[in-house]
């Protein structure tokens, strides 16, 4: 498959587009209707390509990037273009994807985390904070501080900082049983996503009913 195209990869995805996907993924503010799993088919078909997956990245098209992310090499991004990536990933599913399939697989995950966490940018910094929750678990030292970043600045943040924020608030709950009393003090006084609307089944991201659910399932 070395030999396919972008503009042939372009048109398949086009003609994977579903309106209704695209209507129900537009309300979560991802402009594209291609079926994921659909997606995912096409990936496993094309293999890893990392230049073919660098073209896809350059075009304007949300279901491309995407597809980008399941053929690349994460090991084979420099840090500066993964830092440009990051800052043109317009869309939600984008950049969780990236953040997520890319980034952490990277040798530059480190040194991004710490420069994107204490970035200007609220979205840029929400990648910040999403890699940092990612290494709660293993943190032995600084989660006090991250705790009072959090109690000073989580109620005001902006949406996807904010909601970046709330997760590391709920994963230090969940992970360190010694700061667990302090992590469900602050979610219930900051009441940060407390009144979200939570499907049926489905754990409600409110930290404190976070907290609860998850380590009473352990």
């Amino acid at each position: 498959m070395a030999e396919t195209t972008v503009d042939e990869v372009l048109a398949e995805l086009a003609a994977l587009d579903e309106p209704k996907a695209r209507a129900v993924n537009e309300k979560h503010g991802d402009d594209h209707g291609v079926n994921l799993s659909k997606l995912r088919a096409v990936a496993k078909r094309l293999k890893t390509q990392q230049d073919l997956a660098r073209e896809l990245w350059a075009t304007d098209d949300t279901a491309a990037k995407l597809l980008a992310m399941l053929i690349c090499r994460p090991k084979a991004f420099e840090r500066a273009e993964l830092d440009a990536m990051l800052r043109t990933a317009r869309t939600p599913k984008v950049h969780d994807w990236l953040v997520n399939y890319v980034v952490k697989k990277s040798p530059h995950a480190e040194e991004l985390r710490e420069a994107w966490f204490a970035d200007p940018d609220p979205v840029v910094a929400s990648a910040g904070w999403a890699l940092t929750t990612a290494r709660v678990p293993a943190m032995t030292e600084g989660l006090a501080e991250l705790l009072d970043v959090i109690e000073k600045d989580m109620k005001d943040a902006p949406d996807r900082l904010q909601w970046a924020m709330n997760h590391c608030l709920a994963q230090i709950g969940i992970e360190h049983a010694d700061l667990r009393a302090r992590a469900i003090d602050i979610g219930e006084r900051l009441e940060v996503l407390k009144d979200y609307p939570t499907p049926p089944n489905c754990t409600s991201p409110f930290a404190p009913v976070w907290i609860a659910e998850i380590v009473r399932r352990r």
